[in-house]
């Protein structure tokens, strides 16, 4: 980037196929990295079977054409090939890193993972198996539990609300059938989107996208619906037997596409993303010790934005943390930050941004979420310059905009004392 001394990151767009690309060249290590996504993943979940689209991404890489389980996993063990899918709420996304030498044999397994997967029954039942268990250590726990009751509270008739990854009892009903219904609608050449980065050209990018992408089906996947609002549900208790109450609270935020979402960063860096230096962590626990730890963040999905943030403490003291969060949140809406704090938050923001930028695989998820917000090829470029110009002012307007107190909701799972 222009303004920070032996840091740039000039993005080409390469075109072939009718499939684009965009690529961050660099050859000062031997390496490529290729991530591409579509909008999807949970979302098409059927109801009451959540967690079809991460079984079946899961599965992709468990056997391909004539490959089973154990030789795929040994042709990319043997290239030093990484190939991974995954989904979230409304994405379902594929990934490899690979040496350079080894890029065929990684554009290989992974368009035959993404045309002829095998859903053998031994892998089926694996992954089926590591998938419950995984749902009931993340949802069966306090944080687990307040996390599916703020959602489900939060969007109550949305995909939003539903545990992006099932929970066990969905995870049971999962067939195979499905799954491969699934990948059906999701997985097309029509709204792909591709970051690339690495020791590659634009000339074998533009050979490489018909080889890895040209076979996929034709189409596009289903339309999504967009978040609804932020339902504010107030103050809700899940009852669970534990020495500390976790507790989720949020409300309606900010989409990306948002004219004042990079102030409202500026705004959360201070008042709740800034580590120690935030004035959440100061107040609810350097100064009361409350909690051990305390963060708030904008979370973007469905084209719309979420302001969640969570935070743990023992029961006695939950009522306290509470008021407590309370009170800073009205008093950074009505004061807003100081130009102490703002001189401070951007300095960080601007300064450590190239430390985003350390290897090729960061590199091109970064450029396939550019793609997905929108953002113009200049966007990183610019950002230190737009972030210079955020005035005292405008963060003060954008907090009262954003932090609302009266519609603050909080889900609190543990007995917590006073609630």
């Amino acid at each position: 980037m222009s303004d920070i001394p032996g840091f740039s990151m000039p993005i080409q767009v390469v075109e072939a196929g009718g499939i684009t690309a965009w690529l961050a060249e660099d050859h000062s290590v031997p390496v490529v990295s290729v991530s591409w996504g579509w909008d999807g993943g949970a979302a098409l979940d059927p109801a009451g079977a959540e967690g079809t689209a991460s079984m079946a991404a899961s599965l992709l890489t468990e056997g391909a054409g004539t490959l089973d389980a154990l030789a795929f996993a040994d042709a990319a063990r043997d290239e030093a090939v990484g190939l991974s899918f995954s989904v979230d709420r409304d994405g379902f996304d594929g990934g490899f890193r690979a040496l350079l030498p080894a890029l065929p044999k990684a554009i290989e397994l992974a368009r035959l993972a993404m045309t002829a997967p095998r859903f053998d029954e031994e892998a089926v039942r694996r992954i089926r198996a590591r998938a419950i268990a995984g749902a009931r250590q993340s949802l069966e726990g306090p944080r687990g539990r307040a996390s599916r009751a703020f959602w489900a509270a939060a969007f109550p008739n949305h995909p939003a609300g539903r545990p992006a990854n099932g929970t066990a009892e969905s995870l049971a009903t999962v067939t195979v059938d499905g799954m491969r219904e699934i990948l059906a609608r999701q997985i097309h050449r029509g709204g792909l989107l591709v970051g690339i980065s690495g020791a590659i050209t634009a000339q074998q990018v533009a050979s490489m996208l018909p080889e890895l992408f040209g076979t996929l089906p034709q189409g596009t996947p289903p339309t999504l619906p967009k978040l609804p609002d932020f339902t504010a549900f107030g103050t809700q208790v899940v009852p669970v037997a534990a020495s500390q109450s976790t507790v989720l609270f949020g409300q309606q935020g900010l989409p990306v596409t948002d004219p004042e979402w990079e102030t409202a960063q500026v705004v959360l860096r201070i008042f709740s993303g800034g580590g120690f230096s935030s004035r959440l962590m100061k107040s609810i626990r350097e100064e009361r010790g409350l909690t051990y730890g305390i963060y708030a963040g904008l979370d973007s999905m469905f084209g719309g934005g979420v302001l969640v943030g969570s935070a743990a403490t023992a029961n006695a003291k939950t009522a306290e943390a509470l008021s407590v969060l309370r009170a800073e949140w009205k008093r950074m809406a009505d004061g807003g930050p100081t130009q102490e704090e703002m001189d401070e938050a951007i300095s960080f923001l601007t300064g450590s941004q190239p430390l985003q930028f350390t290897d090729s695989r960061r590199i091109s998820s970064t450029l396939l979420a550019m793609r997905r917000n929108n953002r113009p090829l200049d966007w990183l470029e610019r950002r230190p310059e737009r972030l210079r110009a955020i005035g005292r002012d405008k963060a003060a307007a954008a907090a009262r905009r954003l932090l609302v107190p009266d519609t603050l909701a909080m889900t609190i799972a543990g007995q917590p004392e006073g609630l």
